[in-house]
């Protein structure tokens, strides 16, 4: 049911601390071949890597191409010697200094997205600048902060098409993501198909290729891992159904993140204070909401999948509030964990945590290090990707 047993959260916590994330590429690998599976062969994956920039190296090759939203993500792909022709440099803000230096370093990019007026004459003037073609994908608007407006496109369409600069490689819509509803999906798809064929019919163009944001849902809550299961098949059932009664019939590239990474990745941490206030049992972790927040703000309301380690039966235990080591009342884990005989050095073992909850974090607040990064390979070796890092490194001088 869980990436991770009891025994092998035991070891790893004993051998690299805690707190601890713990990212198991045999299920990540397991994910993608899912949604392989799910998707027609016209379906290529990108992986937005801002879900988890630690599972870019172990996924080139095995998704189409990497989503970067930031020059520190696209140093991350090059650090990692990402082929760049698999990356698509998306984003809502672009730096005029990054975008500049790409071009002109001709470095051969999958894909420059366009979100904006200035951002297609940033890209137009650069690629002018230098001599240099490149590939656009035009960003369409789901109403709201990010894309253009369909009209725009369609004007700025006609700008481009007569640009030997600039190589109009095809549309991206993204509309949000955990999208649970299929009717949604659905009136997304009469849209593309709408917008594609008044591209085809005014401006006698077809895109090589739309990109488009499935937002594959996740459910962070249900226990019972079959369940999940069992309800992702047949989401993805429904979602190809629906592929098959497009119109637009070409090549679809699907951005994904949390359908990615969610399922593989492990959150570990440790009970390092227990008491009981007004009748109330609380347990203080060395963790907190600067780690986990994968849940949202609704971390309280639920009851996250968590088990406890060592093993013991808590039937008809007593319920405990987990709070993480910040000093705040917001800084809850669980809310109500049945707990029996609590104790300091018990280990609390978070699962789907391979995605968001290592970036999205308040990391800074309280100056609480990092958690260590540990990768599990196929076999079940465990790697050190990152040791714990300090967050206090304020210049006090001068």
């Amino acid at each position: 049911m869980y990436t991770l047993n009891s025994a092998q959260a035991q070891q790893l916590a004993d051998q690299f601390g805690t707190p601890l994330y713990v990212f198991d590429l045999q299920e990540l690998y397991a994910r993608v071949n899912l949604l392989r599976q799910a998707y027609p062969e016209r379906v290529e994956l990108c992986y937005a890597m801002k879900a988890n920039p630690f599972l870019v190296p172990s996924l080139e090759g095995t998704v189409g191409c990497f989503e970067v939203c930031s020059p520190g993500e696209y140093h991350i792909c090059e650090a990692q010697g990402i082929d760049p022709r698999g990356i698509v440099v998306s984003g809502v803000y672009k730096e005029d200094a990054f975008i500049r230096n790409l071009i002109a370093r001709r470095t051969p990019v999958r894909a420059y997205t366009v979100e904006s007026c200035a951002q297609y004459d940033l890209l137009a003037s650069a690629a002018e600048a230098e001599g240099v073609r490149i590939p656009l994908l035009f960003r369409v608007t789901s109403d709201c902060q990010f894309g253009i407006d369909a009209s725009e496109v369609k004007r700025l369409l006609v700008q481009s098409l007569t640009n030997p600069l600039l190589d109009i490689r095809g549309i991206q819509y993204f509309s949000g993501t955990q999208k649970k509803s299929l009717k949604k999906v659905r009136r997304e798809f009469a849209f593309l198909d709408s917008f594609l064929q008044e591209l085809a019919a005014n401006l006698d163009y077809v895109p090589r290729e739309v990109e488009y944001g499935p937002g594959v849902p996740m459910d962070y809550f249900e226990p019972d891992g079959a369940v999940v299961d069992a309800e992702q098949q047949e989401y993805l059932q429904g979602f190809a159904e629906l592929l098959d009664q497009m119109e637009y019939q070409g090549p679809l590239v699907f951005e994904i993140g949390r359908g990615i990474a969610s399922t593989c990745g492990t959150y570990i941490t440790k009970i390092v204070d227990a008491k009981c206030n007004g009748g109330q049992n609380y347990a203080i972790v060395d963790g907190g909401m600067n780690h986990l927040v994968y849940y949202g703000n609704s971390l309280a309301l639920h009851q996250p999948v968590c088990t406890i380690v060592p093993e013991r039966d808590h039937t008809d235990a007593p319920l405990w509030c987990v709070c993480g080591a910040l000093c705040s009342t917001n800084d809850i884990l669980c809310k109500q964990l049945p707990l029996a005989d609590g104790k300091i050095g018990d280990l609390l073992v978070f699962h789907r945590a391979g995605a968001y909850c290592m970036t999205e974090g308040i990391s800074l607040f309280l100056s609480r290090d990092l958690p260590s990064v540990v990768l599990l390979d196929p076999q079940g070796t465990p790697r050190l990707l990152r040791n714990q890092v300090s967050t206090f490194p304020l210049n006090m001088e001068g």
